[in-house]
């Protein structure tokens, strides 16, 4: 059973789709990268994903054990988010609010969680520092850690390295390669960087034009692979 599929699912604002008929699945364990144009509706169909914003048709299904609320997400960061002023300890523990219910505080279990999620992401001797006085790797790490609060199942990454330079790049990416391949967290991530979408991904989820959903394999042979890879620099011998 799929932990994630979508049917006939349109996506869009106001009722106006910017994406029609996609038609995917994902399994437990799985590493989907979504890639495609700017302005080509990967975020639109994240939040949608998330229930953020109504499909405009078409379903989205959980399965295999998944529920919607145990879902992790990190999105894209604001200008103002960057400059947030709070502690590293209060943005990490915030990824436990869906655990609380109508509970208005944080109990030891999910105190436990968070300080395992900045331990995970190595990022503990940050714990009281400020958010916004943080360097843009460290401040990715603290948003995966927060996702990570909320799930052990499957992470939504938004462009997690967008921004970062060349060693934080390749850090986060080696992160999130540890939390999909050794503690079977399912990973979809939206991402500008095919060579990192074709070493990383099970699969890959192409939107244009014409959509294009299949293993990574698959896709380097494909003709919108090989010409998507071509102009942004990939490797189709990856």
């Amino acid at each position: 059973m799929a932990q994630l599929a979508c049917e006939n699912l349109w996506v869009g604002y106001d009722g106006t789709a910017v994406l029609q008929n996609l038609n995917f699945e994902v399994h437990t364990g799985d590493c989907l990268c979504v890639v495609g144009e700017n302005g080509s509706g990967k975020s639109t169909l994240m939040k949608t994903i998330l229930g953020l914003q109504p499909p405009v048709r078409g379903r989205i299904l959980t399965g295999d054990g998944l529920k919607k609320n145990e879902i992790g997400y990190l999105p894209q960061q604001t200008v103002v988010q960057k400059d947030f002023p709070a502690s590293v300890w209060e943005i990490v523990l915030s990824g436990c609010q869906g655990r609380c219910g109508l509970r208005p505080f944080y109990n030891k279990a999910e105190k436990q969680l968070a300080a395992q999620a900045m331990e995970r992401m190595q990022i503990t001797p940050l714990a009281g520092r400020c958010y916004r006085e943080l360097s843009g790797g460290q401040q990715q790490r603290v948003l995966l850690a927060r996702a990570l609060c909320a799930t052990r199942k499957m992470l939504l990454l938004d462009e997690p390295v967008s921004g970062l330079d060349p060693k934080a790049t390749a850090e986060m990416y080696r992160l999130i390669e540890e939390l999909n391949r050794r503690d079977s967290i399912t990973v979809v991530m939206i991402s500008h960087d095919v060579a990192a979408a074709v070493n990383y991904a099970s699969h890959i989820l192409h939107i244009g034009d014409t959509v294009f959903f299949g293993t990574k394999t698959d896709y380097l042979q494909s003709r919108q692979g090989r010409l998507f890879a071509s102009e942004k620099g990939g490797d189709g011998n990856v």
